[in-house]
């Protein structure tokens, strides 16, 4: 690659580094993830530029180049989505008998729960609440803490745990029936 380019390249770089990024945090509103994203971009572009033909605008290839990555990342993040660990799945596979197969209540005995008006200020039923919370796994206990006692907001969560705002819904849905499973077994009134 001749001289001329490699200034020209650097010289795009300084040009349209700022506007990448703006649009790579736009689009995962994470600025370590935009980052990462824009210096792949910079990375594949010159790994390519003697493909480049000045056909179009270096700012339009650079953003086909930058959106090409975009899709990329979320395509890797769902993939990763399905990945649950052991104590996950087990809470899942609770958590799913509780419905039936068009998807509505199987007959459980959750409506005892509409007589209690007061339970966070009952002593036994905090302890009861704390170890079935400790039961969780990780990733659910972290997100019904960070939720609940934390007062955070979902986004907050999502970038903590590194996960999406589908996977947190999900996870907190779960966690509370699971919560509301372990809390009636152990503990009675």
């Amino acid at each position: 690659m001749n001289k001329n380019i490699n200034n020209q390249f650097t010289e795009w770089v300084n040009i349209y580094s700022d506007i990448l990024y703006s649009w790579a945090y736009h689009k995962t509103s994470n600025k370590e993830i935009a980052e990462d994203i824009v210096q792949e971009t910079f990375m594949a572009a010159f790994k390519s530029l003697n493909n480049f033909k000045f056909d179009s605008q270096p700012k339009t290839w650079l953003f086909s180049i930058l959106n090409n990555k975009i899709i990329d990342y979320y395509r890797k993040s769902a993939k990763n989505i399905v990945n649950t660990t052991k104590d996950e799945q087990v809470f899942m596979k609770a958590t799913d008998e509780l419905f039936n197969s068009d998807g509505h209540w199987t007959n459980t005995s959750l409506s005892t729960w509409q007589d209690e008006e007061h339970l966070l200020d009952n002593q036994d039923f905090n302890t009861v609440l704390s170890l079935c919370i400790g039961k969780l796994p990780n990733n659910w206990r972290l997100a019904i803490e960070s939720k609940y006692q934390k007062d955070k907001n979902a986004s907050e969560i999502c970038k903590e745990l590194n996960i999406t705002s589908s996977n947190y819904w999900q996870m907190i849905h779960r966690a509370k029936l699971q919560l509301k499973i372990c809390i009636e077994k152990n503990w009675t009134n």
